[in-house]
C-alpha cells in the first residue's frame, strides 16, 4: 500500500500583529516547497484567509468579551492565561486528527505552549522567533544574569551597570531587560512568562530566527545556543515576500495622496504599532504639540481613541501641515520619496522595513525587545537617534542630528545591502531549505 505523502505543516504565531504576520510571510514560503502550511490562530484575530492567500485555522481563545482588552485586542495577561488554559486541548484535537500528513509544527516562541503539545503527540515541532537573535540572546541568557548577581529570582536588576549580552555588541540599562513592562506585580509575571518559554525551548531541535545571518556581525556562536538547538536565520521575512492585507487594522490609503504633493524627504513618518497604550496622553499631546511646532510636514498613525485627547482645535490647526490617519499602509508610506525620517518604537518589522526603504530613523522604545533593536539601530549600525522625550527640543534635536548626519545615508545602503542583498536573501532561503530537508527526513 502506498505511503500517504506528509504535506501540512501547522504554523502558530503568537496572537498579535507583529507575530501573526511574519508567520503568513514564512507560510507563504513554505507553498513554493510543495507544502501545505496553516496557520493557527484565535478567534478574536479577523483575517480572511483569501485575502492573504494561506490557510487559516481559527481556535477558540476561551476569553469572554468582557475580559481585559486594549485598542489592539486582547491584553498580554488575558492572551498568557488563553494559551496556557484553552488552547492547548484544541491543538491537540487538530494534530491527533491529522497528525499522518503533518510535516511538522512551526511555534513562535511566545506560544511555546505548543512545544509541549507538538512534543506530546510526537509531532516535529521547530521554534519561531520573530525578532533579533539578539534579543533572543538576552533573555536566553536569563540562567547567568541570575548566577552572575545581574537580576533577582524575580527579574529586578541589583545594580545600575549597562548589560551586554555578548562581547562587542551594543548595552542596554538595566530598566530596559524586556521583561520590565508595567506595575511590580506584571513585571514579575512577564518575568517568569519568559523563564517558562526559554525552559520549552530547551527540547527544540531547531530554531527559524526572523533575521539576517549577520545580524551580529559573525559572532562565532550566533547558530546554536547552550541547548544544541539549531539556530537558522531565515529573514528578514519582509524582503523574501510581499503579504497583502495581512492588518488587523484597515489601512487609510489618503495619506498616500497626500504623500504625492510633498517635498522629496520633507516628511517625518510617525507610527509606534500597536504600542500606543504604554506611552498614554501626556506624552501623545506633548508630541502633537512638538510636531506642530517644528513646521515639518508629517504623517502621524494614530487612533481614533488617541485623537479624541488631543487639545481642542489642534486637528485644525495641523490640516495642512501633517496628515494623521488610525492605519497607515506602512511600506508604501515608508518607500514613498517624500518620506525623509521615520519616528518609531523600534518593532522589530518595523525596523526591517525601515532598512529596505533606506530610511533614517528617530527612536522612541516603548517596551520588549525595541530597546535592545534602538540599541543596535543607535549605536551599532549608527542609522538613528534615539529621543528620551517628546518635547519640542527633543524632537527637533533629533531630527536636527539625523538629517544632517552626511554618513548616514551610506551606513543605511550598506546596512541594506548586508541584511537584503542578493547574497544575504540567498543565505537565508539556504537555510529555509536545510530545516525542511531535515525536518522531512
Amino acid at each position: 500500500m502506498k505511503c500517504k505523502k506528509k504535506s501540512k505543516v501547522f504554523l502558530v504565531p503568537y496572537p498579535a500583529q507583529g507575530h501573526v504576520t511574519p508567520m503568513l510571510k514564512l507560510a507563504s514560503l513554505l507553498v513554493n516547497h510543495g507544502l501545505n502550511p496553516i496557520v493557527i490562530i484565535p478567534n478574536f484575530i479577523k483575517i480572511d484567509s483569501k485575502d492573504v492567500n494561506i490557510s487559516i485555522m481559527y481556535i477558540s481563545d476561551g476569553i469572554d468579551q468582557d475580559g481585559l482588552t486594549t485598542s489592539s485586542g486582547h491584553d498580554f495577561f488575558t492572551i498568557e492565561k488563553s494559551m496556557e488554559n484553552y488552547m492547548p486541548c484544541q491543538l491537540e484535537t487538530i494534530i491527533r486528527d491529522q497528525e499522518d500528513g503533518i510535516v511538522c509544527l512551526i511555534v513562535d516562541l511566545l506560544a511555546s505552549w505548543a512545544i509541549e503539545i507538538a512534543n506530546k503527540c510526537g509531532v516535529h515541532v521547530a521554534g519561531f522567533w520573530p525578532a533579533m537573535l539578539a534579543a533572543y540572546k538576552l533573555i536566553n541568557s536569563i540562567p547567568e544574569m541570575l548566577h552572575d548577581g545581574i537580576i533577582s529570582e524575580t527579574g529586578c536588576p541589583l545594580h545600575n551597570d549597562s548589560i551586554c549580552h555578548s562581547f562587542d555588541q551594543p548595552t542596554i540599562r538595566p530598566q530596559d531587560l524586556p521583561w520590565l513592562i508595567g506595575n511590580p506585580n506584571a513585571r514579575i509575571s512577564r518575568f517568569k512568562f519568559w523563564t517558562r518559554t526559554m525552559e520549552r525551548t530547551r527540547t527544540l531541535k531547531w530554531l527559524l530566527i526572523n533575521t539576517f545571518q549577520d545580524e551580529c556581525h559573525n559572532n562565532k556562536d550566533q547558530n546554536t545556543t547552550n541547548f544544541d538547538t539549531k539556530i537558522l536565520p531565515i529573514g528578514p521575512l519582509n524582503t523574501h515576500v510581499t503579504i497583502k492585507n495581512s492588518s488587523f487594522w484597515e489601512e487609510d490609503l489618503s495619506c498616500m495622496n497626500w504623500l504625492d504633493k510633498q517635498v522629496v524627504n520633507s516628511v517625518l513618518y510617525i507610527s509606534f504599532g500597536s504600542w500606543v497604550s504604554p506611552i498614554g496622553e501626556a506624552k501623545v499631546n506633548s508630541l502633537a504639540l512638538a510636531l506642530e511646532a517644528t513646521k515639518r510636514p508629517f504623517i502621524w498613525v494614530l487612533g481614533p481613541l488617541w485623537r479624541q485627547g488631543l487639545q481642542k482645535g489642534y486637528l485644525e490647526r495641523i490640516s495642512k501641515q501633517g496628515k494623521i490617519v488610525s492605519w497607515a499602509p506602512q511600506m508604501d508610506v515608508l518607500q514613498h520619496e517624500g518620506v525623509g525620517c521615520y519616528l518609531t518604537h523600534c518593532g522589530w518589522n518595523s525596523t526591517m522595513e525601515a532598512i529596505q526603504s533606506k530610511k533614517r530613523l528617530i527612536c522612541y522604545p516603548v517596551a520588549g525587545d525595541q530597546f535592545v533593536n534602538c540599541a543596535y539601530i543607535v549605536q551599532k549600525w549608527r542609522i538613528g537617534v534615539m529621543i528620551d522625550g517628546f518635547g519640542v527640543e527633543d524632537l527637533e534635536g533629533g531630527l536636527r542630528k539625523v538629517m544632517e548626519d552626511d554618513g548616514m545615508s551610506e551606513r543605511i545602503d550598506r546596512l541594506n545591502e548586508m541584511t537584503m542583498g542578493k547574497v544575504a536573501s540567498c543565505k537565508a532561503m539556504d537555510n529555509l531549505t536545510t530545516f525542511l530537508s531535515s525536518v522531512r527526513m
